[in-house]
């Protein structure tokens, strides 16, 4: 029984003095390998930058690589430090230090090369409201480095909720949680990286923001024995969430390709009401106009239809058109649709025909001869001919005188 317990006793201890070898093998073995594996310093441009190689003593002799290649840049070193002086984009890499006379490596750094961020660029806009908003930032001046950004908006002392775009990583989403609301909205958006943050913040009413997208599928068909018309139509944006109870009116544009001034188009509607012209997708002073030799003001309003017919076309030329749109009561005008090109209605030109007579060939045959009709001689051809009938009636005076 004794000799029982002591087989056990001297179990446990080995099993113990086991225990501690493995523990101090994998420690030195995770020392080892966060030694091995790279790990990142961010540096400022322009600012001199010390890399240490590991947790070497101040007397350890080290060489240096950058990309597997001796360090070629200016530099010093002082014992297991590295020193690059006026650092920029081309100092980027990864650095190894060696412990000589070994040359065991020690230690890899990846080297990153940036500035702090600056002051941001922020934009909110509404393209489906009544629904919510979206904005959008972007950096003035590049970082070089991994940046990230924060957004806070704050409307009527409470923050809402923020919600990342999947697409754009500059862009994030928020939900109006009122309609027609009097308070304003705060935005503000912090960019940070290893370097430093920046912000920036803007305030804004609701109704400011409001901006459809552009009309779509705009098309423009000549009308058959027209060549001065063109009809046009257009479909409100499908991003526009709710057209009935919040609807869009247009501002439709066109002009010949071969010609760089736009017309638009615009109706008139009443004498007396206050004057205002529209020029293109904004609201504009006035004009004045003349017509039965009296000057007078009109106001000027855009049509909520979605089709319209240009009646002033140039015959057989080519046009460009476009539409925009905006809400009917606030907000501003969209971008400009994507241009489509038409061409009003040209008569089909008739078949060719020749318009110059060819006069015929006249030929002339001789008429057979009957053959009961007398024969006339022809008359002989030729000198020997000629002869012959000048000499004939001296032949015949002369024989009459023999006779």
């Amino acid at each position: 029984m004794p000799l029982l317990c002591v087989c056990l006793q001297m179990a446990n201890l080995v099993t113990s003095l086991c225990c501690v070898v493995l523990a101090a093998v994998v420690v030195a073995y995770a020392q080892r390998r966060s030694q091995l594996v790279a790990r990142n310093q961010y540096e400022r441009m322009g600012s001199d930058v010390t890399m240490q190689c590991g947790s070497l003593d101040n007397d350890a002799s080290v060489s240096w690589k950058v990309n597997g290649t001796d360090v070629k840049a200016q530099h010093r070193l002082e014992g297991p430090r590295l020193i690059l002086t006026q650092v920029n984009l081309s100092h980027n890499g990864l650095y190894s230090c060696f412990q000589n006379p070994h040359g065991e490596r020690r230690d890899t750094i990846f080297l990153h090369i940036g500035i702090p961020p600056r002051e941001l660029t922020v934009n909110c806009r509404s393209n489906t409201y009544p629904k919510g908003f979206y904005c959008s930032w972007h950096q003035l001046h590049a970082t070089y480095i991994p940046t990230t950004f924060e957004v806070d908006v704050q409307h009527d002392q409470r923050s809402l909720e923020v919600q990342k775009d999947s697409v754009h990583k500059n862009r994030c989403h928020v939900l109006f949680p009122e309609v027609f609301s009097s308070f304003p909205y705060k935005v503000n958006v912090t960019a940070v990286n290893a370097l430093g943050k920046a912000s920036t913040t803007i305030s804004f009413e609701e109704s400011s923001i409001v901006k459809p997208d552009p009309p779509e599928r705009v098309t423009a068909t000549p009308i058959r024995f027209n060549p001065r018309r063109l009809e046009v139509s257009w479909h409100s944006p499908s991003t526009w969430p709710d057209i009935d109870s919040f609807p869009l009116k247009y501002f439709l544009r066109y002009r010949p390709l071969i010609r760089e001034q736009w017309q638009h188009v615009w109706w008139k509607l009443s004498l007396d009401e206050p004057p205002q012209f529209v020029t293109g997708p904004k609201m504009v002073t006035t004009q004045q106009i003349s017509e039965s030799g009296k000057h007078w003001k009109t106001q000027v309003e855009l049509s909520d239809s979605t089709s319209h017919t240009i009646t002033d076309a140039y015959a057989g030329k080519e046009y460009i058109i476009q539409v925009a749109a905006k809400d009917t009561e606030i907000g501003t005008w969209s971008d400009w649709s994507v241009a489509v090109h038409a061409t009003p209605w040209i008569e089909d030109p008739l078949p060719i025909t020749s318009t110059t007579e060819v006069d015929p060939i006249e030929t002339t045959t001789s008429p057979i001869p009957s053959s009961n009709a007398p024969q006339k001689a022809e008359p002989p051809v030729g000198r020997a001919a000629r002869l012959l009938t000048f000499f004939s009636p001296l032949l015949l005076g002369m024989l009459l005188l023999f006779m």
